[in-house]
Order: structure tokens, then C-alpha cells, then sequence
């Protein structure tokens, strides 16, 4: 069952309900819904064992799935209960049972050890990007982490269950059995190990502005910051973020008539961000969609200064940044959010840079209130070159049976260019203008349109095939299992827009990084 046919919640459904309820009823008498249905793939009872399998298969070894001796289901159960920030990541499990197997654990409960290790990952997981870092890098630093865990067993305490590294600071820190205040001294403005700890697992308040599909307000829940609301003038956008995150709060309203006072608690959030629509360059001064695009800018820069967060994260156009033509758009920006406090910072990033398989350069802007503004750092690319549009969509292109599909990828051994969503006034469904047609062509991609299925058995094996709006994301990496609210051209707009998750991911982590000091 390769990945494409795994998302889908049905299958698992008629799996266990339909082909063999026996073998699922067997192993669980009286499950709970998500044992036979598809909610969960991780909880599924064949669902379960497909993904164990699909973390740990190494397609070039002789036995694909040698890795499966190493930990029984019951242990990987542990790896799933952590799923969003380890369990996800195929290269990261792969890695975790190499280093798992080679591990000296004579007189050690072994579960309680991979609880204590896994757990120091996680405590690892919003600082590192596991899927960055190459493998024997990754295996090295794997290791010591793997060694300090089965020291820590092996030191434990006398009941026989070591502390955790939180219980270990409390019970290093100092305490007053006095009953009376310590006195102040020269260094009391230093946290405490326990307190650094503390701070290292905050989550942050943010508010998103021009929210389109949620990939940004995604990236940057992974770094940290959970959204207060989230605001675009689209329904089809709307529509599609309550799909995957029914709990966050979405206003669906023009930018220019929201004001602060219409929710107070968006008041002194710690973020507030967004992908703003595209200025346009001088030459368009003038005209309806100019006015409309600074219209959009100058009102997120005022709602920044009414609701004065410690930090802001706009993103948009490059030459934004770097263009002289835009030098009065900057002035304007600064000058404003100087006047509320902020100090700002101008980069250029570019998504390949970031493990995203797209050459997408964006501009941004940085603004964090004075106190906070010295301890930002701007991101730095990762060691690891981005995955190709073949290694992406390989999976795709190969699940229908089409004859051509490996011969495709081979030729896909290169990064996408840019995604250009189009314009809400003019445009339809299609991958850019010519020069972008051109790029896609080169990767054997019929850009002139989105198609509406997968290439099949019948399908001409030199032929090329057009994307789907799920190919669209995933070129964006934004996860498989993100649904789309609404027809073709409004999904693959809202797509094309979109800041792809690992870049806001970076971001987020830099901001948070300079607020927790």
C-alpha cells in the first residue's frame, strides 16, 4: 500500500470492517472507534502495522524491513505517542532504531530506558531539525543521547526508576526551609536551571493575519506559537483552515475593517504574522490592484501597532526588501512601527534552503520590541540539500501503475521552480507564465493546467503529467493529510500562496528563540 492509498480514511475503514473483521475483532474485542476506523493511521489496528512498516522500510537494504526486529509494536507505541514531533519522520525513526540496536542495555528495563530517551528528544525537538541533519551526523548525536539515557537508568534512584531531567533540577535547586525571603543578590536576574527549562517549553500567543490555507500559522505552530485568531478575507481559505484546525478561531473579514478592540485577546500577544498580498512595483502606482495590495500592507502594519506584540513577521515580495524602487514602502514600515516601540530587520529567504523542494524566494520583516530585538538571529540554511520534485512526487506519480513513472522521476532530480498561485482577478488553474511553464516542462510537468487525477496504467510512458492540487502542496511541503476547501483554481490559489510550513517552522524558532532569551 504505498502513501497515497494510506491517507485515505475509508480504506482502513473497509479494511478492518469489510474485508477481515474477524482478524481486527479478534485483536481487539470491543475496540474503540478509532481501532477499526481511519481517524488515527497510528491507532488503526492494520493501520498501525503499515506505518511501523513504512518508518522503518530502507528501500537499498537486502531485507527492507530488517528494522522491524529491533523494537516490538508495544515499544513503537511510545514513538507514536510522540508522533508530531519524532514518530513523523521516517529519516529520524530510521535513525533512532540504528542507534537503538548497538545500545549496551545488559540489567536495564528497556522500556523505561527508550521512555527516558525518547523524552530527551522531544526536549531536543523545537531547537533541532532532525530531517536537516545528515545521517551519520544525525547518528552520532543520536548516540549520546542514547548513552546519557542509559546512564541516567543505570545511575537511577533507589526505587529503581531514574528522575527525570525536570525532577533532577528541582531536586538539585536550592530550597528556604527558612520561611523568610532570600536577599536579593547581583545575579538574581539569572534563571535557574529548572527555570530554563521552564521557559525552553512555553508555547507563545500569536495572532494571523491574511491566514490564507494556514501553511504559516502551521509552521509556526510548530515552532511554538498557538494562534489567539486568524483572519483572511477568503471563505474557501476559511473554510479550509477550520477543516484541519477546528479549534483555532477564524474570522473571515476584510483586514482594513478589523480593528483590536473587536477582540481584546488578541491585545499584547507575542506574535502577530502573516503573508501579505504582493505589492506591486512602482509602474503599477496607480492602478485598482496597486491600491488594494498597499491598502492590505499599510492596515497589518496598523493593527501591529494597536495590538503591540512583542514580536512581528511579515512576509512578502523580495524586492520589497531589496528593490530601491521600494525604499519609501520601507521607510513608511519602519518609521510606524518605530513610533510603537519595535526595532526591524529585512531578509530574503529562500524555501530550498529550508529542506522545502521549491526555489521560492520571499522577502520579510522582523520587528521585536527593543528589549527583546539584540537576541534575534535570522535562520541559517540547512546542511542538507533539499529533496527533489522526483523524490516529493516519485510516490504519487508511481501509485496508479503508470508505465513512464520511474523514468519520471529520474528526470525530476531537481528542485521546482517557484508555485505562482495567480492572481484572484485573471488566471486559472495553471503553473505560471511561460517561463515557469518552461521550468516544469524541463522536468517533464505540463504546466498549462492542473489535472484532476493521477497518471495511470494507460497513460503514454514519455508523456507528462499534469499536477494535482495535492502534487501542488506537497511541492509547498505542506502535509499530505492538509484538506482544501473549494473548487480547482480556488484550492490551488490558496496553495500557491501559501509560506510553506518549514520556513515559517524556522522563522517561528528564531523569534522564539529571542523571546525566551
Amino acid at each position: 500500500m504505498v502513501p497515497a492509498e494510506a491517507a485515505s480514511r475509508d480504506v482502513w475503514a473497509f479494511l478492518a470492517l469489510i474485508v477481515l473483521p474477524d482478524v481486527a475483532f479478534w485483536r481487539y474485542p470491543h475496540p474503540p472507534k478509532d481501532r477499526v476506523l481511519g481517524t488515527d493511521l497510528t491507532r488503526h489496528v492494520f493501520g498501525r502495522l503499515w506505518w511501523r512498516a513504512q518508518l522503518v522500510r530502507s528501500p537499498d537494504e537486502p531485507q527492507p524491513y530488517k528494522a522491524l526486529e529491533i523494537l516490538g509494536e508495544a515499544a513503537f507505541d511510545q514513538i507514536y505517542a510522540r508522533r508530531a514531533a519524532l514518530g513523523g519522520s521516517p529519516h529520524l525513526v530510521r535513525a533512532i532504531l540504528r542507534v537503538w540496536k548497538d545500545l549496551d542495555l545488559a540489567g536495564l528495563n528497556e522500556r523505561e530506558t527508550l521512555r527516558d530517551f525518547l523524552k530527551r528528544l522531544l526536549r531536543l525537538a523545537p531547537f533541532v531539525l532532525f530531517d536537516g541533519i545528515q545521517e551519520q551526523a544525525l547518528d552520532d548525536e543520536l548516540r549520546s543521547v542514547a548513552q546519557e539515557s542509559v546512564d541516567a537508568q543505570r545511575l537511577g534512584s533507589p526505587s529503581g526508576t531514574p528522575p527525570t531531567a525536570l525532577e533532577a533540577l528541582q531536586e538539585a535547586a536550592p530550597s528556604d526551609t527558612s520561611g523568610s525571603s532570600s536577599t536579593p543578590t547581583a545575579h538574581e536576574d539569572v534563571p535557574s536551571p529548572l527555570e530554563a527549562v521552564r521557559a525552553e517549553s512555553r508555547r507563545f500567543r500569536s495572532v494571523e493575519i491574511c491566514a490564507g490555507t494556514g501553511a504559516q500559522a502551521l509552521g509556526l505552530e510548530r515552532a511554538g506559537f498557538d494562534p489567539v485568531l486568524l483572519i483572511d478575507s477568503k471563505a474557501d481559505a476559511c473554510f479550509t483552515i477550520d477543516l484541519n484546525r477546528p479549534g483555532w478561531d477564524v474570522i473571515c473579514m476584510d483586514l482594513v475593517q478589523f480593528h483590536a478592540d473587536m477582540r481584546p485577546d488578541s491585545l499584547g500577544v507575542d506574535l502577530v504574522s502573516g503573508g501579505l498580498p504582493r505589492v506591486k512595483s512602482p509602474a503599477a502606482v496607480g492602478r485598482t490592484e496597486d491600491t488594494e495590495e498597499r491598502r492590505v500592507l499599510r492596515a497589518a502594519v496598523g493593527l501591529a501597532c494597536e495590538i503591540k506584540p512583542r514580536a512581528v513577521l511579515l512576509e512578502n515580495v523580495p524586492d520589497l526588501v531589496e528593490s530601491p524602487d521600494f525604499a519609501a514602502d520601507r521607510a513608511w514600515m519602519e518609521s510606524e512601527l518605530l513610533r510603537s516601540g519595535f526595532v526591524t530587520s529585512w531578509k530574503v529567504l529562500n524555501a530550498s534552503d529550508f529542506g522545502v523542494p521549491q526555489n521560492r524566494r520571499s522577502g520579510f520583516l522582523v520587528a521585536l520590541q527593543a528589549p527583546y530585538f539584540s537576541r534575534f538571529s535570522w535562520p541559517e540554511p540547512t546542511e542538507a540539500s533539499p529533496p527533489t520534485v522526483g523524490m516529493v512526487l516519485g510516490p504519487s506519480m508511481s501509485a496508479q501503475g503508470w508505465p513512464g513513472a520511474e523514468r519520471w522521476i529520474k528526470n525530476a532530480d531537481r528542485i521546482a521552480p517557484a508555485l505562482v498561485g495567480g492572481s484572484d482577478r485573471r488566471g486559472g488553474a495553471d503553473l505560471g507564465p511561460t517561463g515557469s511553464k518552461k521550468a516544469w516542462a524541463a522536468l517533464g510537468v505540463n504546466g498549462n493546467s492542473l489535472g484532476d487525477e493521477l497518471p495511470g496504467t494507460d497513460f503514454p510512458v514519455d508523456g507528462q503529467p499534469r499536477l494535482t492540487v495535492d502534487q501542488a502542496a506537497l511541492i509547498q511541503a505542506i502535509p499530505e493529510e492538509w484538506s482544501f476547501f473549494g473548487g480547482k483554481t480556488s484550492k490551488y490559489r490558496q496553495i500557491g500562496h501559501a509560506m510553506p510550513p518549514p520556513l515559517a517552522t524556522a522563522l517561528g524558532r528564531a523569534i522564539s528563540t529571542a523571546l525566551r532569551g
